[in-house]
């Protein structure tokens, strides 16, 4: 079997797959909420849970013990020899998957201070499964390796060169994500329109977009780290880097202090005073949180706009992640104010949530295509090992 780990910010979504079964899922789930009132999610093969438990979790550290002891119980006789980590950030050395030494624990912790929010979890759950486990292969996928297609001028930041180290530069990530949805496209759309000039909204708590064409990245909105680009739950994405200096000059925070809310404290959460959660927004009759829907869809129609503008045009928008593939109303919202780039949406369709859900008539195609990077982690994992480890 592979175990797959995908250690987020707040969270630990997890799936376990039968490698000589074409990368069959056996479980899956998630530990939300960590550092509060957690969740414990375990689903079996049909998506059916066999554990749904609330408990209180300090942190990541108690969260994956907790995994690794509901994992015992579950594979039993069982052998898990390989597990596959979603790593945030690659930096320039990282193009594709690795096989995971203390050389590359070494790389991946020196590139903490470009994803403070999730690099130090991705490492935490590597150095926990060597100390359980410690004759296991592990194999690290990046975020960032997707965007490594990117043109030289879009990876260019306009810095005196004497302030740029070799890794300042625009590096885009969600590439997990974005990947598995590249991989996925000739089956949607055909082989040959899935070479087009194609706009992915990965919309979910950490949100951004990614131009492609011939299935490879060309542009996206997230850049140095995943704080740019597009508004999101608790990230206020684009900003005037004035704005900081002011608020350390000025208001005398802190660096720390500057980090936690920019990381923590912005977005949708700030702008609503309520929430960060899409779902949660749009069910309120308060008029800050639907001003903040509001600000959310003005900024992605304005974000698409750009990436249409790098791709010369645009034959197919595809919608993924949480609010891409379960918030109607947003997909709606986005469509109708997206009209001027030949997008005609079907309300039936988007209603019923099918996968192609544009008018017969509509110039671009709209799809909804469910991302899952953790059976593209699976597959990065697996190939990432010779025929010998599969025993």
């Amino acid at each position: 079997m592979i175990l797959v780990i995908n250690s987020g910010s707040s969270s630990i979504k997890f799936a376990l797959y039968d490698a000589e079964a074409s990368l069959t899922l056996l479980y899956s789930g998630q530990i939300s909420a960590i550092g509060g009132a957690s969740t414990l999610l375990l689903l079996n093969a049909d998506a059916l849970p066999i554990k749904n438990h609330a408990l209180v979790l300090d942190n990541h550290h108690d969260a994956l013990v907790l995994l690794f002891q509901e994992l015992d119980n579950v594979i039993k006789d069982k052998k898990i020899f390989a597990v596959g980590h979603r790593v945030v950030h690659g930096g320039n050395k990282y193009s594709q998957p690795v096989m995971i030494s203390d050389t590359v624990i070494d790389d991946l912790e020196s590139l903490i201070p470009l994803a403070e929010l999730h690099q130090p979890h991705n490492i935490s759950a590597i150095k926990l499964i060597a100390k359980k486990w410690p004759d296991l292969t592990q194999v690290a996928c990046f975020d960032t390796a997707f965007h490594h297609s990117l043109p030289l001028f879009e990876q260019k930041i306009a810095l005196d060169k004497r302030l740029l180290g070799d890794e300042i530069r625009r590096y885009g990530f969600h590439g997990l994500s974005y990947h598995y949805i590249a991989n996925a496209l000739p089956e949607y759309l055909g082989d040959v329109a899935a070479e087009g000039r194609i706009i992915v909204a990965h919309l979910g708590a950490g949100a951004s977009l990614c131009a492609m064409k011939n299935r490879q990245s060309v542009a996206t909105t997230m850049s140095f780290t995943p704080l740019d680009g597009l508004t999101m739950a608790t990230r206020c994405g684009s900003l005037d880097p004035g704005v900081l200096l002011y608020l350390l000059k000025q208001k005398g925070m802190t660096v720390e202090q500057l980090s936690t809310s920019l990381n923590h404290h912005s977005g949708l959460k700030a702008l609503s005073g309520l929430s960060g959660d899409m779902q949660e927004l749009l069910a309120s009759e308060s008029d800050d949180a639907q001003s903040a829907v509001d600000y959310f869809v003005y900024q992605v129609c304005r974000q698409i706009g750009s990436m249409a503008a790098t791709l010369g045009g645009l034959d197919a928008l595809v919608f993924t992640a949480g609010i891409g593939e379960h918030a109607v109303e947003i997909r709606k919202r986005i469509c109708e104010k997206s009209e001027w780039l030949g997008l005609t949406l079907d309300e039936q369709k988007n209603q019923q949530g099918i996968s192609q859900i544009n008018t017969d008539d509509s110039d671009a195609s709209i799809w909804v295509i469910a991302t899952d990077e953790e059976k593209l982690i699976a597959s990065q994992t697996l190939q990432c090992l010779s025929p010998d480890n599969l025993t």
